[in-house]
């Protein structure tokens, strides 16, 4: 692309300085470029005006256009509760017109007995019809010279202000259209065009903003998702291909003692075929010369940390020491009791630091990390700490990973002189298409079975009125020696929601399940380290009949004596979540129960997550619907965590199809031409540029 797409938007007639810093600060557009590359969101059927007398309040109406003369108008109110109220009729029938803001501007453009095309969505009460905001313009002054659909654009209130709603921004593009299309230059080779049947970048441009008919902009939306996708596949594979190619990890081809005596002496049970198939899988990484970079997926309960610590064994058999990361001081205790539990008797050092270790605690790990002492620590964020330096770190496992951001991570990167094998472990399950973009330069592992003897957790949505019934089933499994987990919300009620929170539902277990004949233990996130921990002791412990707790208890409780949980106002939990806290029961041989409580009124997604709650326990079905109904955007917290992808038009849930087909041919193309250098190729170069810059999340590069 040439430097005409890098000039400054203040230039463009009808910005100016002072609209360009809003248009910046608010759309993130500060170049000719950027403001090409903003697309509608929408498009308005300029060929098709309805009739008033048609409309009818029992159909569910969407935006439309109107043509009508104003009848009469007024301004009501004062101050803050002004309105602009203007009556219009286009012979079929009369429609009240609203503005509740730029009452001053919208005044200024009526004039009775004109006519006015509006656009909006039409509302009704007791048989009138009426359309708030709707947008305005003069009969004739729409421009067909760019086709008869007319694209809307999303802006802001501050925009808005500077008369730059989406009938600005349109009006904007129209003036950029006129001197871009001397400058775009092609950007796919003609080969991939052909072979694809794509539109020219040019008329994929010209009719994603002006769009002739709705199969040509189809075409452009095909053409224009094509391209951005495809270049972030080709950074993907590539940068994945040469990760490969490098020779710079460290060879751990030996399988001793350590690692033996583990797997006949000490195992509490035969691994599944999906474990022994993903240690061979990481065995492969580790034996070579290659840094490991690999994504470990299983379900909840499904035997990854047994998996990682088999790699930290192997690891220490071949005089590496290994770290394990861990999102909470909860889950980082809880797997360094395991894992001492487990290695005892095989002379490996195993130690613990996390924010609220104390002194005696911190000191013994970091001295035994720099001696070599200690061959696996457990922690938290603790380990990115300047001063926790390793004599010989050959490999970093960090669990529920999602949970860390990119540059946090990163630093466990460089703890030693050459970077160490990376296992990354989720238990949110990720669904393919969203992995193979997110994570597509790590090789991925899944454990796809639960250990012998876990049954399928009984899942049932309940509501108020089955209260009593619920008290009754949680007595019945307490009379049988089992445990309870309850899960809230909210620590504290909010003004704004009526979900019962923890401190009211504490009262209502403890009313109904007194004391001293049973114990309720409470566990919540504004709870020191110290309650916390004694909290969870006493419900691991068996002394507490209920544990009564927030999301806290998400990930790393793992108490295989508890039967049943209990989600209250489990309609204001993602699936990802409800999931997760399901996932902290059935970890015993017992039958084991998760009760969905929630409210009569549900939203139409609501049920659909609730409902698929209760008909499937499959991680990975559930993590495909989720990414239907809440976007890629929030799923596994990319958002928070510094996977940037700064897509103009694909969608990574819609357009799944598309990434798949991109991938294929990014692949084909980099195996015959690894670094792009044939002539063909050349310009392929120049859209992982444009397209690939922040996308996903480079772990061969990042060291």
């Amino acid at each position: 692309m040439s430097s005409w797409f890098d000039t400054d938007v203040m230039y463009l007639k009808g910005v100016g300085e002072q609209r360009a810093k809003v248009l910046a600060s608010e759309l993130g557009i500060s170049t000719l470029g950027d403001l090409l590359y903003y697309f509608p969101f929408r498009y308005i059927d300029r060929t098709r005006v309805h009739q008033i007398g048609e409309l009818n309040s029992a159909e569910s109406v969407a935006y439309i256009q109107l043509k009508v003369r104003i009848l009469n108008f007024q301004k009501i109110g004062q101050g803050a509760k002004a309105r602009l109220s203007a009556l219009a009729t286009d012979g079929t029938g009369r429609i009240e017109l609203l503005w509740f803001k730029g009452i001053k501007w919208i005044e200024g453009r009526l004039e009775v007995g004109r006519e006015y095309i509006v656009f909006g969505k039409p509302s009704f009460f007791r048989g009138e019809v009426s359309m708030i905001h709707p947008e305005l313009e003069n009969v004739g002054a729409q421009s067909s010279a760019f086709g008869s659909m007319q694209g809307v654009y999303r802006t802001s209130e501050k925009l808005s202000t500077l008369q730059l709603g989406s009938k600005g921004i349109y009006k904007l593009i129209t003036t950029l259209w006129r001197s871009a299309e001397e400058h775009i230059i092609e950007t796919l080779p003609k080969s991939i065009i052909e072979a694809n049947g794509l539109m020219s970048l040019r008329e994929a441009l010209r009719n994603i903003h002006f769009p002739q008919s709705a199969a040509l902009l189809a075409k452009a939306e095909y053409r224009l998702k094509f391209e951005e996708l495809f270049a972030i596949q080709l950074d993907i594979v590539s940068r994945s291909a040469h990760r490969t190619a490098r020779a710079d990890g460290f060879a751990m081809p030996r399988v001793g003692d350590m690692f033996n005596r583990f797997y006949r002496e000490k195992l509490p049970f035969e691994l599944t075929d999906a474990q022994k198939r993903v240690i061979k899988e990481i065995r492969g990484d580790m034996v070579g010369g290659r840094q490991m970079n690999r994504l470990l997926q299983g379900d909840v309960g499904s035997g990854k940390t047994m998996v990682a610590l088999t790699a930290m064994l192997i690891a220490a058999d071949n005089g590496y020491q290994s770290c394990m990361m861990a999102p909470t001081e909860i889950l980082a205790r809880q797997h360094y009791a395991t894992i001492k539990r487990m290695t005892e008797g095989l002379n490996i050092g195993v130690g613990i630091l996390t924010g609220a270790s104390k002194t005696a605690e911190r000191r013994d790990a970091l001295e035994g990390l720099a001696n070599g002492t200690i061959t696996i620590l457990i922690g938290t964020h603790a380990l990115l700490e300047d001063r926790v330096v390793f004599d010989n770190l050959g490999l970093v496992v960090i669990d529920e990973q999602h949970r860390f951001g990119v540059e946090q991570r990163s630093r466990m990167w460089t703890k030693n002189t050459r970077p160490p094998h990376i296992l990354v472990m989720s238990a949110t399950p990720i669904p393919r298409t969203l992995a193979m973009t997110l994570y597509g330069d790590l090789d991925v592992s899944v454990i796809d079975q639960l250990p012998p003897g876990r049954k399928p957790i009984k899942t049932v949505h309940m509501t108020e009125g089955h209260r009593l019934a619920l008290f009754g089933f949680m007595h019945r499994e307490i009379a049988k020696g089992r445990q309870v987990y309850v899960v809230y919300p909210l620590i504290h009620e909010s003004e704004s929601m009526d979900y019962r929170n923890l401190y009211e539902g504490y009262e209502a277990i403890t009313d109904e399940f007194k004391p001293p004949q049973y114990c309720t233990a409470v566990v919540h996130g504004k709870m020191s380290n110290d309650e916390k921990e004694a909290s969870m002791a006493l419900f691991k412990n068996g002394g507490a009949h209920i544990l009564v707790a927030t999301s806290v208890i998400e990930v790393g409780v793992d108490v295989p004596n508890a039967t049943v949980m209990v989600i209250e106002s489990a309609e204001r939990f993602g699936l990802s979540q409800l999931h997760q806290l399901r996932g902290r029961v059935g970890r015993g041989g017992e039958q084991s129960y998760c009760v969905l409580m929630s409210g009569d009124k549900l939203s139409a997604d609501a049920r659909k997550r609730l409902g698929a709650m209760v008909e499937t326990c499959d991680g990975f079905e559930l993590a495909e619907l989720d990414m239907k109904l809440r976007g890629a955007g929030d799923i596994n917290g990319t958002q928070q965590s510094g996977m940037a992808f700064d897509l103009k038009i694909a969608d990574l849930v819609r357009d799944n199809q598309i990434i798949e087909h991109t991938r294929r041919i990014a692949q084909e193309i980099l195996a015959d031409d690894p670094y792009l250098q044939k002539s063909e190729n050349r310009l392929l170069a120049t859209i992982i540029k444009r397209f690939a810059k922040g996308a996903g999340e480079d772990f061969s590069m990042i060291s």
